[in-house]
């Protein structure tokens, strides 16, 4: 009797223990499929708002990119880490991917706005700013920000769907980071901003000239990435083995790795430069920082710790910081698309594994967002909106703000490798 006991108790922990592993394996999952639903009013509710079409368009793109930049693990930080420290091109030249994907697309769309670019005019809302050393200045802050906190802003959004422990606190400390570069942009303006060029290339090379031009430095960037990266895989290994063909799968395992692993890192750079495009069609370029921005002026203004009057600022095109009189915005939109894509992603792929944050990384967290913050405010947006969308639609800006940031990123791992090698 005894012995019978036994058995069925351990029989029964052993069906208790399978099933709690059942609930716990499945229940992100259906957390997903609840939270794309739960879309479904919202859109129906944006539709009855004065440009709602525009509105759900912006929630989808901002579903859509939450998603890739989650499952593609596309972050500029940690595709320039794996490049520059240790060896792995993948990330970067999905970066230049998607750099070139965008910028031939809105070089149709730009085409079709404003068919002479010669002409003086700037085509509308394009991310197209100042060039000076304020940009330069910006770009290094960013590339700080990143190493120190470990991603960039639009990283940092798509990780607090993972359960990042450093991400609340580096989009807090952006914030803040915002609130000191609208006491700095005055001088700041004065100094440099108001006299410096704003140069978009095909208003001097023609479309052709510049889509040719652009395109070729980034085809000898990706030569140059791929070519030091057979360099040294021959150097350490001589005598590779013969690839072998990958077996075809059915369309059930190919769903199944959709949710498994990250997806492959040329796809998420195609894609990303597809929703870029497409987003210019209904509304402005992408940009991940202007919410943020526009809280953060607004609020402070309200208190009398911002200058009611930031010279110029509002008159470039970029991650707009102006108070906006409704929360119903098409930035807002994008953002809050790209949290819920985010967290659908992160959910079905049960990539979402929170955790309790420490002292460094609150710590980590808030430094390196204020660097993120004041750059991403003085260069009027980040890798996103000045880089991505000022890049692709041929603005010098984008390229000037994007080498800073890669230059002190360069830097940044030089230092940690000699550190490292050192200790």
């Amino acid at each position: 009797m005894t012995d019978s006991s036994v058995g069925l108790g351990g029989a029964g922990s052993a069906a208790g223990q399978r099933a709690a592993g059942a609930i716990s394996a499945y229940w992100q999952p259906v957390a997903a499929a609840v939270l794309l639903l739960a879309l479904w009013p919202l859109q129906q509710a944006l539709l009855q708002r004065d440009g709602g079409r525009t509105l759900v368009f912006a929630l989808a793109i901002g579903l859509a990119l939450g998603v890739v930049l989650q499952r593609s693990r596309f972050c500029f930080y940690c595709h320039a880490r794996d490049w520059l420290q240790r060896d792995d091109p993948r990330g970067i030249l999905a970066i230049i991917l998607a750099l070139a994907v965008g910028l031939v697309g809105m070089t149709v769309v730009q085409s079709s706005w404003l068919p002479n670019p010669q002409a003086g005019q700037l085509p509308p809302d394009m991310h197209i700013g100042p060039v000076s050393w304020v940009l330069v200045l910006a770009g290094l802050a960013f590339g700080a920000g990143m190493l120190v906190s470990g991603s960039c802003i639009s990283a940092h959004w798509y990780r607090l769907a993972e359960g990042s422990a450093a991400s609340p606190f580096a989009l807090l400390g952006t914030a803040l980071g915002f609130a000191l570069g609208f006491q700095t942009w005055n001088p700041l303006y004065s100094l440099a901003v108001a006299d410096a060029p704003v140069v978009w290339l095909p208003q001097h090379l023609g479309y052709g000239g510049a889509l040719l031009l652009q395109l070729g430095v980034l085809a000898a960037w990706a030569a140059w990435v791929w070519q030091g990266h057979v360099q040294q895989r021959q150097r350490s290994l001589p005598l590779a083995a013969a690839p072998t063909a990958a077996a075809p799968r059915s369309l059930p395992a190919l769903w199944h790795s959709l949710w498994q692993g990250r997806w492959n890192y040329a796809l998420g750079g195609l894609l990303v430069g597809l929703i870029a495009t497409a987003a210019i069609v209904r509304m402005r370029p992408l940009g991940v920082t202007a919410l943020i921005g526009s809280q953060v002026r607004g609020a402070l203004q309200g208190q009398g710790w911002v200058p009611e009057r930031l010279n110029g600022l509002d008159g470039f095109a970029g991650c707009a910081t102006l108070p906006a009189a409704t929360w119903a915005t098409p930035n807002a939109l994008v953002l809050l698309g790209l949290l819920a894509g985010a967290f659908i992603a992160a959910f079905a792929s049960r990539q979402f594994r929170p955790r309790l944050p420490t002292g460094r990384d609150a710590g980590r967290g808030l430094l390196g967002g204020v660097l993120l913050g004041w750059g991403a405010m003085t260069g009027i947006g980040c890798t996103v909106g000045t880089l991505l969308s000022g890049g692709m639609a041929g603005a010098l800006s984008g390229w000037v703000f994007g080498a800073a940031m890669l230059l002190v990123l360069w830097l940044g791992f030089r230092w940690q490798t000699w550190w490292t090698s050192r200790a």
